[in-house]
């Protein structure tokens, strides 16, 4: 295997536009991908590849043919965008050329999984992906095509027999977890925001998987106003005894950066340095359960200058072995960039300032009249005794 790294990239992937006004903003792409540049993270480690658009047979994949053929329809004429798909709501408005742009989108994530599983790299990152609210049937929460779901099926069709995917997003990985619903061969884990204050108010503890795939599913329902110290120590107290049981052959990971304090979207207390901490995490996670194979994708995000950008460099860099110093300066070219872009004063540093703490929910014990606590506690006893684990 190689022990370099691939980011994958297409500079019209910012081609994924919603429209004026919608917090999907592509230029959060674009100025994650100049930020990897201002630190020359393109110039190591870190191979830059644009792979094809994901043609019909790989959506095939996941997504119902119907869909696909609804979509190219609202693609080349947005007023056809037919609503029982999902297509041309107020979440999922209808563009031209938006069938271009979410296959090339999931064409990333596909090769990131084919360079992954072949040896080509030992980790891939698409943070231009994470699209992981699409359904096989129906566009939903600003996603068109699924290509996380995709990724996972590629994977399985080069002959992974165990692929583990770890969402960490602030809203529930809903068409993931539908996609393998019964699936014994994929592990989906979620962690999230309760789903009774937060789209798509799915993501129960409950929720653990078909008749065929009992405890494939994983859901964590964090209280709204989570901040870091609880945020790690759910991920800790659930994702690594998981994987450990579970022993993938390849680990996709989805970051949504929509976990952060300044997201306007939702209700999460989470810092950029506990992001950090938790890409670092899945790293490390990759290396000791899945031989290093790691995909890691972006995902939801709405501080579109503020936190998306450092976030996701963060992720590079984690994966070409390049680590950035939380202190460092934010490069000035970039912080240019975003005022001539968006007329917003960048951030200065590449941290908030927070070194997060978290307390082990095994070896510490825990408070059952806590609110995460419990949260914790109900996923564990939903799911851990399908892996042989004690909740």
């Amino acid at each position: 295997m190689s022990g370099r790294a691939q980011l994958m990239w297409d500079e019209a992937v910012t081609g994924y536009d919603f429209g004026s006004g919608h917090p999907m903003d592509p230029v959060r792409l674009a100025l994650t991908m100049r930020l990897v540049e201002a630190f020359e993270l393109d110039r190591g480690s870190l191979d830059v590849v644009a792979a094809k658009p994901a043609g019909d047979s790989t959506l095939r994949l996941v997504h119902r043919e119907d869909y696909i053929a609804a979509v190219r329809r609202a693609s080349a004429d947005p007023a056809a965008a037919d609503l029982s798909y999902g297509l041309g709501t107020a979440d999922d408005p209808a563009f031209v050329g938006m069938h271009e742009a979410s296959a090339l989108i999931a064409g990333q994530s596909v090769g990131a999984a084919e360079a992954v599983w072949r040896g080509d790299a030992a980790h891939a990152v698409n943070f231009a992906g994470g699209l992981h609210h699409a359904m096989p049937g129906g566009a939903s929460g600003f996603c068109i095509y699924n290509d996380a779901s995709l990724a996972i099926a590629r994977l399985l069709e080069l002959g992974a027999e165990r692929v583990a995917y770890v969402d960490v997003d602030v809203h529930h990985g809903d068409g993931v977890q539908a996609a393998f619903w019964d699936d014994p061969r994929v592990l989906t884990i979620s962690l999230h925001e309760h789903p009774r204050t937060l789209f798509p108010q799915t993501g129960w503890p409950e929720e653990t998987g078909g008749p065929g795939a009992p405890g494939s599913a994983v859901n964590v329902a964090l209280p709204a106003g989570t901040g870091d110290e609880g945020w790690l120590r759910a991920f800790h107290a659930v994702v690594p005894e998981l994987l450990e049981a579970f022993r993938p052959q390849a680990i996709v990971t989805q970051h949504g950066a929509d976990t952060h304090f300044e997201d306007p979207l939702a209700h999460l207390a989470v810092s950029l340095d506990a992001q950090r901490a938790v890409a670092e995490s899945c790293h490390a996670l990759a290396h000791e359960y899945a031989d290093g194979r790691w995909v890691a994708l972006g995902g939801g995000g709405y501080a579109v200058v503020d936190v998306v950008p450092r976030s996701w460099t963060h992720l590079a860099a984690i994966a070409a072995g390049r680590p950035i110093d939380p202190t460092s300066m934010v490069p000035e070219a970039w912080r240019h960039e975003v005022f001539r872009r968006t007329r917003q004063l960048a951030p200065q540093r590449m941290t908030d300032g927070r070194t997060p703490q978290w307390r082990s929910f095994v070896d510490d014990g825990y408070d059952p009249a806590d609110r995460l606590d419990q949260a914790v506690l109900a996923t564990r006893r939903a799911v851990f005794p399908a892996h042989g684990l004690l909740p």
